[in-house]
């Protein structure tokens, strides 16, 4: 019975070890958990932006507890972080442009109308950063009673956007019927490939 007890313990610590290591995508090293402003956020899903046959950049979310589906990710309280980190070089207006089509892409007319004003301002912050190179990162933060905050290379753009509505709209970009990526999609919401 000793000897179960142990194998048991030792099994345990084990797996608690594998769930807080990190994973390796394309060279990322994406977390299996994070700290967001003291609220701690587990890894939904990670994933390669592919476009053809070339690798775009790495994306990953964060949620309070596992979504598999876009509505169960869009309608969790409490905080969210996605990071995306480049693979190749890009023209971060072009990014901007694309990221912007992509909400109008996969929100009712009515729901992208009322983020407009959040919309360009998040196409100046990528115009007004020219490139993004291979290695470079933002996150796309959603803070309860805050808003949502952007960081490019690590420093926050800006004051937070401040309508709930936004924060859901950038998700859309990746989990909404129109995605760029599917197999990204299904990534980011855990589903294995």
């Amino acid at each position: 019975m000793n000897a179960l007890k142990k194998l048991l313990t030792v099994t345990l610590l084990l797996s608690s070890l594998s769930t807080a290591m990190a994973v390796e995508l394309a060279g990322v090293k994406v977390e299996e958990s994070m700290s967001l402003k003291g609220n701690p956020l587990i890894l939904n899903g990670a994933g390669i932006r592919y476009k053809a046959i070339f690798k775009v950049y790495v994306a990953s979310l964060y949620l309070g507890k596992k979504a598999s589906t876009p509505e169960e990710v869009l309608a969790q309280p409490g905080a969210k972080h996605m990071s995306v980190t480049m693979l190749r070089n890009i023209d971060a207006n072009e990014l901007g442009k694309l990221f912007s089509r992509g909400m109008e892409d996969n929100m009712p007319k009515a729901e992208f109308a009322k983020v407009i004003p959040s919309v360009l301002r998040m196409s100046q912050m990528f115009s007004d950063y020219k490139n993004l190179k291979t290695g470079d990162s933002f996150t796309i933060d959603w803070l309860p009673g805050v808003g949502t905050i952007i960081s490019i290379k690590g420093k926050p753009y800006g004051e937070p956007f401040k309508e709930p509505e936004f924060f859901n709209a950038l998700l859309r970009i990746w989990l909404g019927p129109n995605p760029p990526d599917w197999k990204l999609k299904d990534a980011l919401l855990g589903k294995a490939a």
